[in-house]
């Protein structure tokens, strides 16, 4: 058997909360082709005319509201992630972030060093697929592999949306606060331009084709976000016994004028606060790692949109983070065997 190394993937983070290092990760981020699918001169028209002028002040501030002295929440949780993974493995682990440091390139070459690796599996930190998130991950890590020429099978555990042991521990991380006296539980994840789900649809027949496209079955369901997370809600709530009537699903941290997942964040927190929600907690599985998207635009911006609306208090779920039965899931993930993808 080939020796096998761990990579885990998450998003990434600028290095200060200075809007200097802001302007660099954005710039990095907001030109991957897979999160702005547009033409490379468009993307660098829209980046540097629209962006970068203005955002990275504003970006920088938000992050310095939730940045700790040991440094960015996520790359903080990730690398704890990573050290109790490595204590339960008998293969080197290593966490790299698809933008910011540390990089892909700069994880692998470090693994290349040791010749005894012949496989490495990949774990993208996303429990639902998205070209912005899963596609560009894979494809860094094979073209790391591909301009190096490293003699590395590649391996990816596979979006984990709707695994049981996902679930049950996303609904133990909630048990704490869904114990208290809460009034609604708001789904909030990350949202996507419509036009990725579109686009990530080969068939190009059925996202978006109808109103019930994630309820009837498909195979464009494979790469589809929406009903992804739907998928994950319903698991998540029948899980946990909570009825219809005490929950909402809506998508955050939407960018730009094109047309995003509906409905958005910021509009159920004003509109469950206008029903007369007092209590509302929130949770966001589209994360596994807190981050500024969890930390500041739900547990700050979030919590004072509702407060404003005439709610009287947002708790904010954590994300799993190095939970233990979290990290007993990932190592199970880590000694399975995968298919080997193509290094094309």
């Amino acid at each position: 058997m080939n020796a096998r190394a761990v990579m885990l993937i998450n998003l990434g983070s600028p290095d200060a909360p200075e809007t200097g290092a802001v302007r660099r990760y954005l710039n990095q981020f907001l030109m991957d082709p897979q999160v702005i699918q547009l033409p490379w001169i468009l993307r660098r028209l829209i980046v540097s005319l629209l962006v970068l002028p203005r955002r990275p002040r504003h970006s920088a501030a938000a992050y310095r509201s939730i940045w700790w002295d040991s440094g960015s929440p996520l790359v903080v949780l990730s690398q704890r992630v990573e050290q109790a993974l490595q204590q339960k493995l008998n293969v080197p682990v290593v966490m790299a972030m698809r933008y910011g440091s540390p990089s892909i390139e700069r994880q692998l070459s470090q693994l290349a060093k040791n010749d005894a690796i012949r496989e490495l599996l990949v774990l993208p930190m996303y429990p639902h697929h998205a070209d912005s998130t899963v596609l560009t991950s894979i494809l860094e890590v094979k073209r790391v592999i591909r301009v190096h020429q490293l003699p590395l099978t590649l391996t990816v555990v596979p979006p984990f949306y709707a695994q049981p042991d996902y679930i049950d521990a996303l609904v133990n991380s909630a048990r704490a606060c869904l114990a208290q006296d809460y009034d609604h539980l708001l789904f909030s994840y990350h949202g996507l331009p419509e036009s990725h789900l579109r686009s990530a649809d080969t068939g190009g027949a059925h996202c978006l084709a109808r109103a019930d496209c994630c309820a009837t079955p498909a195979p464009a369901h494979a790469t589809c976000y929406r009903h992804q997370v739907f998928a994950t809600t319903c698991l998540f709530t029948q899980r946990a016994n909570i009825s219809a009537d005490r929950y909402s699903v809506a998508f955050q941290s939407r960018l730009g004028r094109a047309r995003w997942l509906e409905p958005s964040t910021d509009n159920v927190l004003r509109e469950l606060a206008q029903r007369g929600v007092k209590r509302l907690a929130v949770i966001c599985p589209a994360f596994v790692t807190d981050c500024l998207e969890t930390l500041e635009e739900i547990g700050l911006r979030g919590r004072e949109i509702f407060i404003e609306a005439g709610g009287e208090s947002l708790e904010l779920i954590p994300c799993l983070n190095d939970q233990p039965d979290w990290l007993a899931t990932l190592a199970d993930w880590c000694q399975r065997e995968y298919p080997a993808l193509s290094p094309q």
